[in-house]
């Protein structure tokens, strides 16, 4: 009698797992309202497994999306420093959210006001941005000290004089903000775009206590900004997606800069002749001649300035260059894995090997953190991909600027 009733049980679980699976394979967005693995229904009751209700967020507000795959890193320049420490190699990059354009006085100016009302004086001023860089005793740059982060013509000209560590504390605070604003909506607080948020399959709507954060469950809380990879960044930059024209893997030809061909002014049609980025074209020569100047920038640009590469991305050369993730070491390229390679703190090629306290004349520890893109200020050179420059992470310039990433979760796209 017992086996029959387990079996009418298991008859009855197989009906309804087979009605469920009428609609096609359960996915994330739809699960289905039974476990594929036991049966029970989900959030029958406050006992059950609750699976919340989720749909797909495409990343986050001022990201792009930038597709994966495999790619050729390393400096295609000749290595006039001589310094080795980017051979080429293959590596594959999983696709990933960044940034459209450098994070912009605008935006940092909202991160101000919000740490102002939010936080400790302590804290506020630690996240000021190092105006003084702009100085220089034998240079009138002074207006720039005053004026470039609060002057309203400059808010979308990118932030600079920010350290990698400061960076990294606005990262922190994006994530905190955008999902803050994200349980907001979901309470009904932010024009209801985003009724079940909350929900759960067998549950009711809308039961997140006021002022509550959504779970990581939930699906509705993003991951987290933070920097890029030097492998994420110089992979964005290439865009390599722009020299494949047919569907066999093959790329044509390698990117010395974000753009086709080894030239830094746009060779078709009515832009012929503009330059792609704002770098310095010589000595003195910041931004040509009055009546035809040529980038037309004698320090940082709008940073919607000069085309998009392929994946969509501006300024991927020159205006700014970009803090990245890794610490510095001139043998990551052999080092680091092939699949989302990255250098951390303190593993392998040990910071005692460049220790100057020894007799070894180098600036190498762990507190010094790669920088990518080139900028305003520097030569051709340095806007190709692959070149790359360290700096003290709490350390700052009126050249270094950054801008953002977020992982690509539960998909391969």
């Amino acid at each position: 009698m017992k086996f029959a009733k387990y079996l009418s049980a298991a008859v009855l679980g197989g009906l309804l797992l087979t009605a469920c699976s009428k609609g096609g394979q359960p996915t994330s967005r739809n699960p289905g309202d039974y476990s594929t693995a036991t049966g029970i229904e989900y959030g029958e009751d406050e006992k059950s497994f609750q699976v919340n209700d989720y749909a797909d967020i495409e990343g986050g507000p001022g990201l792009i999306f930038i597709e994966g795959g495999r790619t050729v890193l390393g400096s295609m320049e000749e290595d006039v420093a001589m310094t080795r420490d980017n051979v080429e190699r293959t590596v594959t990059v999983a696709s990933f959210f960044m940034d459209e354009t450098e994070v912009a006085n605008i935006h940092w100016l909202e991160y101000l006001h919000y740490l102002k009302q939010d936080s400790l004086p302590e804290v506020y001023t630690a996240a000021l941005p190092d105006t003084t860089v702009w100085e220089r005793q034998l240079s009138f740059n002074d207006p720039y000290v005053t004026y470039y982060l609060r002057y309203p013509g400059f808010r979308f000209f990118p932030v600079v004089g920010v350290s990698w560590l400061q960076a990294n504390d606005y990262a922190i605070w994006r994530t905190a903000k955008v999902n803050e604003n994200l349980a907001k909506e979901a309470e009904g607080g932010g024009g209801g775009g985003r009724r079940g948020l909350f929900g759960r399959r067998g549950g009711g709507e809308g039961e997140a206590v006021e002022g509550s954060k959504p779970s990581i469950e939930s699906g509705y809380v993003l991951p987290n900004y933070r920097l890029p990879t030097e492998a994420e960044w110089e992979y964005a930059a290439q865009a390599m997606i722009g020299t494949q024209y047919s569907e066999d893997e093959n790329q044509n030809n390698r990117r010395l800069y974000p753009w086709d061909g080894h030239q830094v002014r746009n060779p078709y049609g009515r832009e012929m002749g503009k330059f792609l980025a704002n770098f310095k074209r010589g000595r003195g020569d910041y931004a040509g001649i009055a009546g035809a100047l040529n980038d037309g920038a004698m320090i940082t640009d709008y940073i919607y300035s000069y085309p998009p590469n392929d994946f969509g991305l501006y300024n991927m050369a020159g205006n700014v260059n970009e803090w990245v993730q890794d610490t510095y070491r001139p043998l990551s390229y052999q080092d680091v894995e092939d699949l989302n390679p990255f250098r951390r703190d303190g593993y392998l090629d040990e910071k005692e090997n460049y220790d100057s306290s020894v007799g070894f004349h180098s600036l190498v520890t762990d507190e010094v953190k790669v920088y990518k893109g080139g900028s305003w200020k520097d030569v051709a050179y340095w806007l190709s991909p692959g070149t790359r420059r360290f700096m003290t992470r709490d350390s700052s310039t009126a050249t270094i600027g950054f801008r953002c990433a977020m992982i690509n979760a539960g998909s391969n796209r």
